[in-house]
């Protein structure tokens, strides 16, 4: 958004005195206004948004309602941002709350809502929705190198839903390599992160949540886990001599896989490869034995039971009176 910013500048005064609108402040903000002027005007690519997604779909329903809720955040990092914006179980006995009635014009934002990619980006929020291809994979690395250049000691949040290097049905649309590019760069980063599971979280994208700083991965209730061995993409019309290559880097790949996901998860190479030889699903609980994640973001039945008022307060609310001795 560009703010258009007016600089008086006199030329008809004595040159005797000096020009009291020619200060040194006033030149400073008429050069911060040129060049937020010309950054304005360079058009910032934005990548592609899967529309089924859940997370952006509610987080665009936000940003078009009411954008200054999205930018205007409380600074918490024991929180991951955002999440907030799910609806969590309230007491169904608490007093309903009435709201006055309002127009029509007071819901419409009085600016339109910032792009997606740079709301989450203000956030410190680098979000993988969409499997591990090399669009993805060189989006994700920027991005993390600029949060990190922004401030090295502020902490990240890397929020998943993705299927890793395949898709959903199983077909394989990026080398394993995508994943390793991103999980490097993590490891190599000056701040804390944290992994956020908000959808699925499968193969490569398994280890990216693993891969978060200890005691700060966490996975949404209902979200999905899973980690499998790598698979050969499409040979085509490649020799045999081409085919067995790479087959021996799909088990190299394989190998270290298994070795991080056992670094990151506490198991032992052996279980880890034991679970791998088939599709290994895990839910939030499962996952959370298993030393994927360490904590699940659920805020249902512990909220709803600080909510319960004492049975002293139900009395007096009701204008029941406790007499002694009964």
């Amino acid at each position: 958004m560009v703010i258009s910013m007016q600089i008086p500048v006199s030329t008809s005064l004595p040159s005797s005195s000096p020009s009291p609108y020619l200060t040194p402040q006033n030149v400073r903000n008429f050069r911060t206004f040129c060049s937020i002027n010309a950054r304005a005007k360079a058009k910032i690519p934005v990548p592609p948004i899967n529309p089924k997604d859940p997370f952006l779909s509610k987080l665009a329903s936000v940003a078009a309602t009411s954008p200054e809720a999205l930018l205007n955040r409380p600074v918490n990092s024991d929180t991951p941002p955002y999440l907030d914006l799910f609806d969590s179980p309230k007491l169904m006995a608490t007093p309903a709350q009435v709201e006055r009635s309002v127009s029509y014009n007071e819901h419409r934002p009085r600016r339109p809502p910032p792009d997606l990619p740079s709301l989450l980006l203000h956030g410190r929020i680098v979000y993988i929705g969409m499997p591990l291809v090399p669009a993805v994979t060189e989006l994700v690395v920027a991005e993390l190198m600029y949060l990190q250049w922004m401030d090295p000691k502020e902490p990240i949040y890397i929020y998943i839903n993705s299927t890793g290097t395949t898709r959903d049905d199983g077909e394989t649309v990026g080398m394993e390599t995508e994943g390793f590019a991103i999980y490097d760069a993590m490891r190599q980063l000056k701040n804390e992160i944290h992994t956020v599971a908000v959808g699925a979280a499968i193969g490569q994208a398994c280890l990216l949540l693993a891969a978060g700083s200890t005691g700060k991965r966490f996975m949404m209730p209902h979200a999905k886990a899973m980690i499998q061995q790598p698979r050969v993409p499409s040979s085509g019309l490649m020799p045999a001599s081409d085919v067995l290559i790479r087959a021996k880097e799909i088990v190299t790949n394989r190998d270290t896989l298994v070795k991080l996901l056992a670094k990151h998860t506490g198991n032992s190479e052996e279980t880890v490869a034991n679970v791998m030889r088939r599709p290994f699903y895990m839910d939030s609980t499962r996952a959370k034995e298993f030393g994927v994640i360490d904590k699940i973001l659920w805020r249902g039945q512990e909220k709803i039971m600080s909510d319960v008022a004492p049975p002293e307060d139900w009395d007096k609310g009701a204008g029941i009176k406790v007499v002694d001795g009964f």
